[in-house]
């Protein structure tokens, strides 16, 4: 492999990138502001080649990763660093496209900076996917709220009746107002809350077509990990999405880091002194909400209900173990912290943190499997 012998720190914007190179053992100049269109970072490229002889960076944000795709087509090492784990200076306040530029070249030439994983653009596909619906969802909780707010302001309430049934969806098509303008709002709120749920249903359908459409070893680990108790085909799928090959995690403990589940530590002053607060966040988001809400179907003794039945019927031994195994510590765990006088939050917090280490067990073990066929049948 060629020496690196020139660092470059991209400061990437929807309409332009400034470019910034550190020489080994030599200077920091900035080169300039670009356009960001693929025909300018060529054009870049061969200014500054031979490409081999390259390092690259950009921070993580809204521009996804084109550009790295761009840039490993063109033969270029490329990394897209967290913003978040970019070291500070605390009395730096200037911050201009310039010296963010700089500070990424040189932090890259020093390896001060922290890559995060690329996926391929179809796993990129399913992750999009994933999150439309979790945003379908969360339009669907505000349109839900602001019914059933404009219903209690005129004092109406469902007698007897669950919220968001048939049957109250039958009640509320029965109801009228007197006043039009009260109709009218009510029309709205109710078509808005329709609309939410054919939204969060034609998604549905989509994510079932993007499953059957993944390689084979994305369809096993999504099946694998429905064995686990409160993780269905929603969680399955978000967690295979946001996490990509489980894996290239060594420890459960990494998994449990890079979801931001694990508690924040501020223990000096010697031996004994460890102290521990709120879990940290700083992590994937999307995975930490929904092994969260699985979590919280740990709260109930070990149980085969009939769906989890159907669902570990396609799965082998020791993945039936696994899933087991994790109902009886998962309870015990929960029912362990409930009695030291922990909130129910903060236990389910601790269950959910346990849970995915029983999620990268399962996913480590289906894809060390279809490791070892690939290899046999080569």
């Amino acid at each position: 492999m060629a020496k690196v012998t020139r660092f470059i720190g991209l400061d990437v914007h929807a309409e332009t990138i400034a470019v910034a190179v550190a020489e080994v053992g030599g200077e920091i100049r900035s080169l300039g502001t670009i356009p960001n269109t693929p025909e300018a970072v060529r054009k870049l490229i061969r200014k500054l080649e031979p490409a081999e002889h390259l390092a690259v960076c950009y921070e993580a944000g809204p521009c996804g990763y084109v550009l790295y795709w761009q840039l490993t087509k063109l033969g270029v090492k490329c990394e897209v660093i967290a913003p978040t784990l970019i070291p500070e200076k605390s009395g730096d306040r200037v911050k201009t496209d310039r010296r963010d530029a700089e500070k990424l070249a040189r932090c890259l030439r020093n390896g001060d900076l922290t890559a995060v994983w690329v996926p391929d653009a179809a796993h990129e596909a399913l992750r999009d996917i994933v999150r439309a619906r979790e945003a379908a969802k969360k339009d669907q909780l505000r349109a839900r709220h602001r019914l059933q707010k404009f219903l209690l302001r005129n004092g109406l309430r469902v007698p007897g009746k669950r919220a968001w049934t048939h049957a109250y969806f039958s009640w509320l098509r029965a109801l009228k107002f007197d006043q039009p303008a009260q109709q009218a709002t009510f029309l709205d709120y109710q078509t808005e809350v329709e609309h939410a749920r054919e939204r969060i249903a034609r998604l549905d359908r989509s994510i079932d077509e993007a499953i059957e459409a993944a390689p084979a070893e994305t369809r096993a680990i999504v099946e694998a990990l429905q064995a686990l108790r409160g993780v269905a085909k929603v969680v399955a799928v978000t967690a295979v999405a946001e996490v990509g090959r489980f894996s290239r995690f060594q420890k459960a403990r990494q998994l449990m880091g890079y979801s931001g589940m694990v508690s924040s530590e501020f223990s000096t002053g010697g031996p004994g002194k460890a102290r521990r607060g709120a879990i940290t966040k700083t992590g994937n988001a999307h995975l930490r909400r929904v092994v969260g809400e699985a979590a919280w179907s740990y709260r109930f003794r070990p149980a085969m209900y009939p769906s989890l039945r159907q669902r570990l019927r396609k799965q082998g031994e020791p993945v039936k173990e696994i899933a087991w195994k994790a109902q009886h510590r998962l309870y015990s765990r929960y029912c362990k912290l409930l009695g030291r006088g922990k909130t129910k939050q903060q236990v389910v917090t601790a269950v959910g943190r346990e849970l995915l280490g029983f999620m990268w067990a399962i996913a480590v073990h289906v894809e060390t499997e279809l490791d070892q066929k690939k290899q046999s049948a080569a």
